[in-house]
């Protein structure tokens, strides 16, 4: 938005008006005519009123802005006006690519720090590592620099070049490095590895437009490595493209299954979508975690695996979000999404929860408190019943209920947090690097994760590292929980070393759901394979 001061006179404003009321004409609402006329004239006196009398300097695009994003308050949580900056962003996450030069990044005291660089990147086969400091972009300082100049200085086109110099621990000097931008993946499957001999894992953390194609790589490459059950893990994933939902659900369901369907009030709203017979997983033991955050397109493909018994639903409540939002570019560069449908499963069920209560229908995602997880779990027992093609019975209307409830939170302590928000582990892990003399090239990743433990004297190193720091630790905090430090720094070195989903895989070994949901295959290998004949519906005992 421009940051130019715009003052409307009456005769301004009802110029305004008068499109927006031509809009409204034009767009076939003809029924609200007379009512709509005659707010634009109530609007068209306020917005000429606050331009000409109000104290301070007004800008009137700001005012505008605000009107259209009050006016969809009015309808449902999920109908929203993004500005052109955030439609933009919008946009590169959705494609799933930019240009740059592909690293994780934050600023840590004014410093910017390499978090990972992004496998296949640029700067990953110019070896650039988790920890480096990058202190100088084309010869300018990077001290104090901001998230929107990162932004601006190390992302554009494609075959350009970016000179910047980089801190590393236990090198004296700068290091330069020229990198060529290049197209850089946003993934939306970054971590698929074995758990076991033969259970595979995949982590989804989105439903971008080249989700489909890389869980399709994730799941072949996982085959090759002799996976016969598989956990795909959905927490946290609050959804994106319709089409790549069902793209998903379709690599686990047989020819012909309706996977969701959509009822609108307008007739091209309303559509049925079914499987193609392409699936790569069909009658393997299948596991889908979910939990509060599971959103939108996580929703269908659970609830469809969930319909047909294909797949064994574990974790929490999802959140429910079930309305279906058309995008209409504006003429601005801004973009409305309006929600034009609602989705309902195979069998029925609508995915869409109540959001009366528009500030708690917001913040569920975040549910983490027994007061609230009683609320969900009250709710379950008035919901309305449907029936799976196997006879089970499940719940709509408010979110996916699991098949396994689990509420196993990931080990903590209050010292391992407090450390991480020091990110004392981070930035130990370099150090730890350098006086060991490890590389990540010389070093395999499987023996590692499986027999390297990390030593009293290393913690002994740590805590020295952290008076050094002037970090805040308690030492019998340290011993209390000594075996989640180990973890922690083992995942960092880890990370240093290969990467974040090597990183990634040390953390999850602890995760207590994680172990309770590899105990549950046995009960999904009964479910796999038996393509039940029936067809999911309503129940008939249905509240």
């Amino acid at each position: 938005m421009s940051g130019k001061r715009i003052f409307y006179t009456a005769t301004t404003t009802a110029a305004v008006v008068g499109i927006l009321a031509g809009f409204v004409f034009l767009g076939n609402v003809l029924a609200y005519g007379k009512t709509i006329y005659s707010q634009l004239g109530v609007f068209s006196q306020v917005l000429s009123y606050i331009s000409d009398n109000y104290v301070d300097e007004v800008d009137g695009e700001e005012l505008i802005d605000g009107a259209i994003t009050g006016m969809l308050e009015e309808l449902d949580p999920h109908s929203n006006y993004l500005d052109a900056d955030r439609f933009g962003r919008m946009q590169e996450r959705n494609r799933g690519t930019y240009y740059g030069i592909g690293v994780s990044f934050d600023i840590v005291e004014g410093r910017l720090t390499v978090i990972s660089p992004i496998e296949g990147s640029p700067s990953y086969k110019l070896g650039i590592k988790a920890g480096d400091v990058i202190a100088r972009i084309e010869g300018e300082s990077a001290q104090d620099i901001t998230r929107e100049e990162v932004f601006d200085k190390l992302r554009g086109p494609r075959g350009t070049t970016v000179n910047v110099s980089v801190v590393r621990e236990g090198v004296d000097e700068l290091i330069d490095f020229d990198i060529v931008r290049d197209e850089i993946p946003i993934y939306s499957v970054p971590y698929h590895f074995m758990l076991s001999d033969n259970i595979g894992y995949v982590r989804m953390n989105r439903f971008s437009a080249t989700t489909s194609d890389e869980l399709a790589e994730a799941i072949t490459m996982l085959q090759g490595e002799g996976m016969e059950q598989l956990i795909l893990d959905l927490r946290g994933n609050s959804g994106g493209y319709l089409n790549e939902a069902i793209e998903v659900a379709d690599m686990f369901l047989s020819a012909g299954r309706k996977v969701v369907y959509t009822r609108g009030r307008l007739p091209d709203a309303s559509e049925d979508y079914y499987t193609t017979g392409r699936g790569r997983f069909l009658d393997q033991p299948l596991i889908v975690m979910v939990d509060h955050g599971s959103a939108s397109a996580s929703e269908i493909v659970s609830g469809a695996l969930q319909d047909w018994d294909r797949g064994l639903i574990v974790g929490q409540t999802t959140f429910g979000k079930g309305l279906v939002q058309r995008q209409y570019r504006l003429k601005n560069g801004a973009a409305l999404l309006l929600t034009v449908a609602r989705y309902y499963t195979p069998s029925g069920r609508l995915i869409q929860r109540d959001y009366s209560d528009r500030d708690a229908y917001l913040s569920a995602a975040n549910i983490d408190e027994e007061t609230d997880s009683e609320v969900l779990a009250e709710a379950d027992t008035t919901r309305a019943k449907f029936m799976t093609a196997g006879k089970r019975t499940v719940l709509g209307g408010g979110g996916i209920a699991p098949d396994v409830e689990l509420d196993l939170p990931y080990p903590s302590s209050e010292i391992t947090t407090s450390l991480n928000q020091q990110r004392a582990f981070f930035d130990f892990a370099p150090v730890f690097v350098a006086a060991k003399k490890l590389d990540g090239k010389q070093i395999d990743f499987t023996d590692f994760r499986k027999n390297f433990d990390i030593s009293d004297g290393d913690i002994a190193d740590f805590e020295q590292f952290m008076e050094e720091k002037d970090l805040e630790f308690h030492t019998d905090s340290l011993a209390v929980h000594q075996d989640l430090v180990e973890r922690w720094i083992k995942a960092e070195v880890a990370g240093n070393l290969w990467g974040s989903p090597e990183r990634y895989h040390i953390i999850l070994e602890a995760d207590p759901e994680l172990q309770e949901a590899m105990s549950l295959l046995p009960k999904a290998k009964l479910m796999a394979g038996k393509d039940a004949a029936g067809e999911p519906g309503p129940y008939i005992g249905q509240n």
